[in-house]
């Protein structure tokens, strides 16, 4: 079984920031294909839902601690970490691109920081989809990842989003090699 993470924070306040772009890629994977809806695990902490072989889920506790949530998922399912995908907000690559990789270090991601932690491992699959618009200066970085993506840039968004769910699906049906190969640019 794998394990699709999409890593946010919860709540309206949150909903169309930068640090949510992992929550925005997996629904509209999730509406994309049809899935069930997202139903909270309050015992997992988090948003869930399935398809064959495949969990997909949201934690539902705030970004720096999303690792909590991952541990309890992958104990309750006994998904080992190479089975857990975890696509995330990279403020360092430029807005709407998308790196995969095996295995990585946090890279200043709490979120990602958390999650190797609770794992005691870096060797998970890592979709890193890139936040920083053109042009921008992070002067704050913490400030930048909670302020949503300019109103000019909304429409490119939905278009990068539907092109990071479309390498998930890639990669569930070809294999993480194939959509490296396909999506690193």
């Amino acid at each position: 079984m794998k394990l699709i993470i999409g890593l946010g924070n919860p709540g309206k306040k949150y909903e169309n920031t930068r640090h949510n772009a992992g929550f925005m890629v997996v629904d509209w994977f999730v509406s994309y294909n049809e899935l069930p809806e997202f139903k909270l695990d309050k015992k997992l902490e988090a948003a869930i839902t399935r398809t064959d072989g495949v969990l997909i889920a949201k934690p539902q506790t705030f970004m720096n601690e999303s690792g909590r949530s991952v541990i309890k998922i992958a104990d309750y399912y006994k998904i080992k970490p190479e089975d857990i995908w975890v696509i995330y907000d990279d403020k360092d690559l430029p807005f709407g691109s998308l790196r995969i990789r095996q295995s990585g270090s946090a890279g200043g991601h709490n979120g990602v920081k958390s999650i190797i932690e609770h794992l005691g491992t870096e060797n998970f699959p890592h979709f890193r989809f890139g936040i920083v618009e053109p042009d921008i200066k992070i002067k704050d970085t913490a400030k930048y990842v909670l302020k949503p993506f300019s109103r000019k840039n909304r429409v490119a968004l939905e278009d990068h989003i539907r092109y990071a769910s479309n390498a998930l699906h890639s990669a569930l049906r070809d294999g993480l090699d194939m959509a490296m190969n396909k999506n690193n640019s």
